[in-house]
């Protein structure tokens, strides 16, 4: 292994387009007369060019400015690859680069010299490595990026001076507690933010965090320290993860400002009958809601569109908390097809109403 820490099998692996054109060459030289002239030149070049790039890891590349610790693709000439390749430093980012491969390294930040020429950036994997802080004049260097993958580092906080045109912002698996204010005021096209696996609490989340997210539909803050629902959470959202917090009560009419929200999350919490108003989940674009692993006693009330509900490992104990009823109208027949009540206090067999009215179910766990 070299600088780039490849082994054999990799470097063939990334390299079967150059070695196929190697091949390519020894047949054309094999149809020349002179056999040994060939042999002869075959062999030079082949093993001097393979061992001289296989010194340093890297496979050979047909762009002067490539990093030598990294891959450029000749039919991918906007990318570098400069992942799982044991870099503790950042090369110096080419200008042509739009999709740059970072992740699974032991970096530790970010300097500005690296990235001084790489404004046309797009696409920034960082994921698994050791960065701490970011530098906000390298942030504030790249303008066109929209997407920023920093999963399982070791940040305190969200950077500032995010580029304007995110539409990706994953930061999942750090150690964020701290979200400085406004931070996400500008972010109009941010479509997806992912902040679980942190250390986010109640008083981190302000009515005024998730102000300017105009266009954001997911939200991802499951396995974190929240006690409550995160407060003023943009009204585009589709899609809303909670899991693994200490959620206890759920406001009257908090989902009601979401139109489009189709997709609840709200497992391993602590949810009772006490914490959930009525027609807390009653909403007409619902369509997946789980509630696993809670305390609920009855089935909270849904609406006719909802397709899967996850209710397993709760307090329920009878069935008749469904409202059965008789749905001549096909149009208003439940579209409920998939229905988790395992881990509750039911016991078989499951009641004919039930089937009659879920017409449409086609999968009951008990």
């Amino acid at each position: 292994k070299g600088q780039c820490s490849l082994s054999r099998v990799q470097w063939v692996r990334d390299n079967h387009w150059w070695i196929s054109n190697q091949f390519l060459a020894m047949q054309l030289y094999f149809s020349n007369i002179d056999r040994y002239r060939y042999r002869y030149r075959y062999r030079y070049r082949y093993r001097y060019r393979y061992r001289y790039r296989y010194r340093y890891g890297c496979p050979p590349s047909l762009f002067p400015d490539c990093p030598r610790e990294c891959y450029c693709p000749h039919d991918f000439p906007s990318a570098l690859y400069c992942d799982s390749r044991n870099l503790k430093k950042v090369p110096v980012i080419p200008p042509r680069i739009h999709y740059l491969y970072l992740q699974n390294n032991f970096i530790t930040e970010l300097p500005v010299e690296s990235f001084k020429n790489a404004s046309d950036l797009r696409w920034v994997n960082l994921d698994n490595n050791k960065i701490s802080k970011v530098d906000q004049k390298v942030l504030e260097k790249l303008p066109s990026l929209a997407f920023l993958y920093m999963e399982k580092n070791q940040l305190k906080e969200v950077p500032s001076a995010l580029p304007r045109n995110l539409e990706q912002l994953r930061l999942s698996q750090n150690q964020i507690s701290k979200i400085p204010p406004g931070v996400f005021s500008k972010l109009e096209n941010l479509l997806l933010l992912d902040l679980q696996h942190n250390q986010l609490n109640d008083n981190v989340l302000k009515p005024d965090t998730f102000q300017g997210l105009k266009k954001l539909m997911q939200l991802n803050l499951a396995h974190n320290e929240l006690k409550k629902m995160p407060p003023k959470v943009p009204k585009a959202l589709h899609q809303l993860y909670l899991d693994s917090n200490q959620i206890a009560t759920i406001p009257n009419g908090y989902f009601k400002a979401f139109p489009n929200l189709a997709f609840i999350r709200l497992n391993y919490n602590k949810l009772s009958d006490r914490g959930l108003p009525k027609n807390s989940f009653n909403l007409s674009n619902l369509l997946v809601l789980h509630l696993s692993h809670n305390k609920i006693s009855s089935v909270p009330a849904i609406n006719n569109k909802l397709e899967h509900l996850y209710l397993n490992n709760n307090h329920i104990e009878t069935y008749n908390l469904f409202t059965f009823r008789d749905f001549s109208d096909l149009e208003n027949v439940p579209h409920l097809r998939y229905l988790r009540l395992d881990g509750n206090y039911l016991k078989p067999p499951i009641p004919l109403d039930l089937m009659m009215c879920f017409r449409l179910l086609q999968s009951v766990v008990i």
